[in-house]
């Protein structure tokens, strides 16, 4: 990764900005822009977050966002209402106030005698969210969109729900959230009130788990948000981004596929990441891509970034499990078109040998599976660097399923797609969830995790109107498994395991079912790339980032609040992390803020 210095415009940073909402509220901000913007105004570019602009991301986003603004933007980024140093209350993620306040930021944003009066709006994660969902309420201003590692279906594809299942990352999500609202704002950019801000954070704050597991089926509260619900609405260019190893690669290819106007989809090898950070790597020069999206759409500039597949995606070659990984081996393919026209659909049937290309009937085969299982299975969805948290080798977990292999491959082929399992079978108990996993059986026996779905079988026909099954009669069900890009070799068996339970990652069913299945009447779907003649790869230019933000660590004990205060002050007047306790740390400051 390389530090560039400079850049075509001089950079100036102004920080803090308070917005002014219409209801009087406003909200804090930092906002990068070149030194000339007021004599040459430029496009503005907004990432609204509640991750704490000054002492939460502050460290990525000096990366990032001076880096942009250097060559001709306003990056402008917001602590949500109710976090970082932005007054009022957060209540829940993705309300309507939270997109009421996105509007008025953007029209704050265009009407700035900096601004050029055409917006971008950007963010990962929580920021790709409401990048989508703000692009579907069409404000005048917004132009272009880049969402990162997100969805446009807050039940199926989030934290909250999987197949109509329940994810324990909501619990999680839910304590972090809980967490991170408990934090005071910076006494040093909203003055005297930080504390009277603070007590009311506090005395707002609640365990959202409350509310999302009161909405357990596909209501309208999901709905409300998700984009997928009338994918007509966003009319804007769109261009979605995720990684293999983060939780939300699903989103990608649906929105190409979708989605009207124009749009583009990348998927690499990253954790939940932006790609120039991206772990695993290879990482790109994400920001120069970036650039050339916005000069397409913001300032009418022809890039030729459209001229480019439609779909970018790493294809992972195999290579031994590991808790973390430092790379993905692979290559970058492109595709036209998404759905493309080089996949086919190959079908697997299962029978009691195995999977094959042809079905065979015999006596039922029948699994359940303990209520603790899948101990190698990693988490949802990885967060790169050292974490350990990716799936292991399978082959205990293996065991506790029932497993189809297929014979030793006489060729190799790649998978780009979704998979998707279709299963006919009796179960004894009204409730029930059934998982399937794809893996890739080296001839040494190591089982490497390659994709996984899961359905609450009450949810076979629908997530608004769950079904009890009817224990031993006949269900049908067709469980999609995540989109994959994948490379299997000759020599390797692709194994489909099912089990009806998968601790850690998802809540218990309330009782242990059993599940009969009639071999040769189910099949698994797979996603087959074609080869393509005279492929050319697609190419990014390596990663760069602006300087990054100087830091020492220090630690002594503050009088006034009773505690050792831990921080990492900066040099830098217009960057420099919170003090969560009023603590007299050396800033540079050359006049009080605006209180």
């Amino acid at each position: 990764m390389s530090v560039v210095t400079t850049f075509p415009r001089a950079v100036r940073c102004l920080d803090p900005v308070f917005i002014p909402m219409r209801d009087g509220c406003r909200l804090a901000a930092t906002i990068w822009l070149p030194d000339d913007a007021e004599a040459s105004p430029v496009p503005a570019i907004l990432e609204l977050i509640p991750y704490r602009r000054r002492d939460g991301t502050v460290f990525r986003d000096v990366k990032m966002h001076p880096y942009v603004a250097g060559h001709g933007f306003a990056c402008c980024r917001v602590d949500i209402r109710g976090s970082g140093d932005s007054e009022g209350i957060l209540t829940d993620e993705y309300t309507e106030q939270e997109f009421d306040d996105a509007e008025d930021v953007i029209a704050w944003l265009a009407a700035q005698p900096w601004s050029a009066g055409t917006v971008g709006m950007t963010g990962i994660s929580w920021g790709g969210f409401n990048a989508l969902q703000v692009a579907a309420r069409r404000p005048p201003a917004l132009k272009a969109v880049i969402a990162l590692c997100c969805s446009d279906d807050r039940y199926a594809d989030d934290v909250h729900y999987n197949g109509g299942c329940l994810l324990t990352e909501d619990a999680m999500w839910s304590s972090f959230i809980l967490g991170l609202g408990a934090l005071p704002p910076d006494p040093q950019v909203v003055g005297e009130r930080w504390r009277e801000m603070w007590m009311e954070r506090l005395e707002a704050s609640s365990c959202w788990s409350d509310i999302w597991l009161a909405h357990q089926r596909r209501d309208a509260y999901w709905q409300r948000g998700s984009i997928c619900e009338d994918f007509s609405r966003v009319d804007i260019p769109v261009y979605a981004i995720s990684g293999w190893d983060d939780t939300y690669f699903n989103a990608v290819p649906r929105l190409l596929e979708n989605l009207s106007g124009p749009r583009k989809g990348l998927v690499g090898p990253w954790s939940h990441a932006y790609p120039f950070l991206g772990e695993p790597g290879p990482a790109i020069g994400y920001m120069q891509e970036a650039i050339r999206w916005w000069r397409q759409w913001l300032c009418g500039i022809e890039t030729g970034i459209m001229d480019e597949p439609a779909y970018t995606a790493w294809i992972i070659e195999p290579h031994q499990p590991a808790p973390f990984y430092t790379d993905h081996p692979g290559r970058w393919v492109g595709e036209p078109a998404w759905p493309s026209p080089n996949v086919r659909m190959h079908a697997f049937h299962l029978n009691a040998e195995g999977l094959a290309d042809e079905p065979v009937s015999g006596e039922a085969l029948i699994f359940s599976t303990p209520a603790v299982t899948m101990r190698d299975f990693g988490r949802l969805g990885g967060y790169g660097g050292a974490a350990p948290d990716m799936a292991l080798d399978q082959r205990r977990d293996d065991g506790l399923g029932l497993v189809f292999d297929t014979e030793p491959l006489t060729a190799g082929f790649d998978m780009l797609g979704a998979p998707e399992v279709e299963i006919h079978g009796t179960c004894d108990v009204v409730n029930a969830q059934l998982v399937a996993k794809i893996c890739d059986v080296a001839p040494d026996g190591t089982s490497t995790l390659i994709t996984w779905g899961c359905l609450n079988l009450t949810h076979r026909n629908g997530h608004e109107h769950p079904e009890t099954l009817r224990p031993g009669e006949d269900f049908s069900a067709r469980i999609a498994l995540g989109h994959i890009g994948r490379r299997v070799p000759a020599g390797h068996r692709l194994r489909l395991v099912l089990t009806t339970q998968l601790w850690p990652i998802l809540w218990p069913s309330p009782e242990r079912p059993t599940i009969r299945l009639v071999p040769g009447s189910c099949r698994l779907q797979l996603p087959l790339r074609m080869p393509v003649a005279a492929e050319v790869a697609p190419i990014f230019a390596p990663a760069e980032i602006a300087p990054p933000l100087e830091s020492s660590r220090s630690r002594r004990w503050n009088t006034a609040a009773k505690c050792i205060v831990t921080s990492a002050p900066v040099g830098t007047r217009s960057c420099s992390p919170a003090i969560l306790a009023g603590t007299d740390f050396p800033t540079d400051r050359s006049s009080p803020p605006p209180v």
